[in-house]
């Protein structure tokens, strides 16, 4: 799920207009989650981890913006009992795994749900990515974490299809970023790709077109890898929920059912 730059969709930002009106809008295509697990670009740790706090403070993890973007509220509960079943899941499978039971929710998480869920009336979980930056290895959170979906609990990747920060401002973005893009939207759905395939150009997504200037570093993208790594046994492909422009150049959001 793209959640924009910092608190900007929640500020009424015109290069977020369309982000910030699908994001408002999508809920209804997720179901109603007893549950969910986010899993943020903005937490990398050297092992698994996840949130234990029953309830999490806000971690305004951004700089420079307007004084009331930091006193913002999401007073959604935690759920250690589902943070302790993240953890068995995870260690079934061979993965360390902490419960950080004092961490609170990043911006990864808060932005999106704003808008997605403003009821904050949904238990929610935060995971953190791993600090080796391994795709496979995220693919691998991901199918640990398959039995989630028989219980009802919305997994849900908190990044962007496209974060180059220094690249905005370049003339030829938007026709660079559209190529690494493209990639993306057919490697996820494309129903005549194998799901062997898929999982292997995933993993190798740094060879796509424009990879590199699209993710200089690839955090913002591996949450999607936990999400098809849930999935991935038995995927039919996702479905392109979002394909629009945010601040200049096109992000995508994807679903697997």
């Amino acid at each position: 799920m793209p959640h924009g730059g910092g608190p900007l969709p929640l500020l009424g930002d015109p290069g977020h207009r369309q982000l910030s009106a699908f994001l408002k809008g999508v809920a209804p295509q997720l179901g109603a989650p007893s549950a969910i697990v986010l899993v943020s670009a903005h937490w990398e740790a050297d092992q698994a981890s996840v949130t234990g706090a029953a309830k999490p403070e806000l971690i305004f993890d951004y700089y420079g913006f307007p004084e009331e973007s930091y006193a913002l509220r999401y007073p959604a509960a935690g759920n250690p009992a589902l943070a302790q079943s993240v953890r068995d899941l995870l260690e079934e499978a061979g993965i360390p795994v902490r419960i950080e039971a004092s961490r609170g929710f990043d911006h990864g998480m808060f932005v999106p749900l704003t808008l997605m869920y403003p009821a904050a009336d949904i238990p929610c979980i935060q995971l953190s990515l791993l600090k080796s930056l391994d795709p496979a290895a995220h693919i691998a959170m991901g199918h640990a974490l398959r039995k989630l979906r028989e219980q009802n609990v919305l997994l849900i990747g908190s990044g962007l299809s496209f974060h180059n920060l220094q690249a905005f401002s370049y003339v030829d973005a938007a026709a660079r970023a559209v190529e690494f893009d493209d990639w993306l939207v057919e490697t996820c759905t494309d129903r005549a790709i194998s799901p062997s395939d898929r999982e292997r150009r995933l993993i190798n997504w740094a060879t796509a077109p424009q990879a590199r200037f699209s993710h200089p570093r690839e955090e913002h993208l591996l949450p999607l890898h936990v999400c098809y790594g849930a999935v991935a046994r038995d995927d039919a492909g996702a479905e392109l929920i979002f394909n629009d422009d945010m601040m200049g150049v096109r992000v995508s959001a994807l679903l697997w059912r």
